[in-house]
C-alpha cells in the first residue's frame, strides 16, 4: 500500500550499518489466514518465511503486527513439529520490530530525517502488547531534528482494524477508530506517527471520513528516514 515504508526501512538499517537482503520471493507472514481461522494456509507461509529468512543474522520487519506473528504465533502453529518448531523459535528470536532493532541491537545515536512541526504516535496493539514496543520508537523521534512529540490522549488506545475484526464487526470498528481519530485531532499535531501499515491505514481513512485532508499520517520509519510526503 505504501513502498515508500520498505524504502525508509532500508535507508534506516543501511545507515545504522546493517548490510540489508530483501528475499525477492517474499509474501506474506500468513497472520491473515492464522486470525481467520485458515491454519493451514498461515503454515504453509510461515514454512515460507522460515525457508527464505533462516540464513539471516536478524529479520527486522517494519510492523508490529508481522513482526508479533512471527514471534508470538509461529510457534503456536508448530507446537506439534518438535522439527520445525525449533527451527521458528531460533528465527523468532532473531526477529525484530524495526525501532526495536535500531534502538536495543543497533543502538543508533542519529537518523537522517529532519522535520519541522508537531507529531502524535499511535501504539499499534500488537507492537506494544506482543513486542513491548513502547519507548523505542519515541526514543528515535526525539533524535529527528525539528520534530516535537505531543502525547495524544490514550495513545496505548487500539485504532479499531485488528485485520479481519474491522471486516467482521464493521460498526465496533467505526466507532473505535472514531474515537482515535477524536483524540489525534484534538491533540492538533501536524502528524500522526505510527509503526503499524493496517492502523495506518484505518486511521488516515477514518480521518479523511471526518474532512480531515490536514494531518499527515506517517510511518515511523518514513518519518525516521525522511521520506515522509509533504
Amino acid at each position: 500500500m505504501r513502498p515508500r515504508i520498505g524504502f525508509a526501512a532500508i535507508k534506516l538499517l543501511e545507515t545504522a550499518g546493517c548490510e540489508v537482503i530483501v528475499p525477492a520471493m517474499q509474501t506474506c507472514c500468513g497472520q491473515p489466514g492464522y486470525n481467520s481461522g485458515d491454519r493451514a494456509t498461515a503454515r504453509t507461509l510461515a514454512r515460507k518465511v522460515l525457508d527464505e529468512f533462516e540464513g539471516c543474522d536478524y529479520v527486522v520487519v517494519p510492523s508490529g503486527s508481522c513482526a508479533g506473528m512471527i514471534r508470538a504465533h509461529y510457534p503456536d502453529l508448530f507446537s506439534d513439529e518438535p522439527g520445525v518448531l525449533y527451527r521458528l523459535n531460533r528465527l523468532s528470536a532473531r526477529t525484530y520490530e524495526l525501532t526495536d532493532f535500531l534502538v536495543n541491537v543497533m543502538k543508533v545515536d542519529r537518523v537522517p530525517g529532519t522535520y519541522k512541526g508537531t507529531v502524535t504516535y499511535h501504539d499499534s496493539c500488537s507492537g506494544l502488547r506482543e513486542l513491548g514496543v513502547k519507548s523505542q520508537p519515541r526514543a528515535l523521534l526525539a533524535k529527528v531534528p525539528g520534530l516535537t512529540l505531543r502525547e495524544m490522549n490514550e495513545a496505548e488506545t487500539c485504532c479499531g482494524f485488528g485485520g479481519a475484526f474491522a471486516v467482521k464487526f464493521g460498526e465496533i470498528s467505526t466507532h473505535i477508530a472514531e474515537r482515535k481519530c477524536a483524540n489525534i485531532s484534538e491533540n492538533g499535531a501536524d502528524a500522526v506517527v505510527l509503526g503499524d501499515l493496517g492502523c495506518m491505514l484505518n486511521i488516515e481513512g477514518r480521518l479523511r471520513r471526518r474532512g480531515d485532508l490536514k494531518t499527515q499520517v506517517i510511518h515511523v520509519a518514513e518519518m525516521l528516514a525522511g521520506l515522509e510526503e509533504h
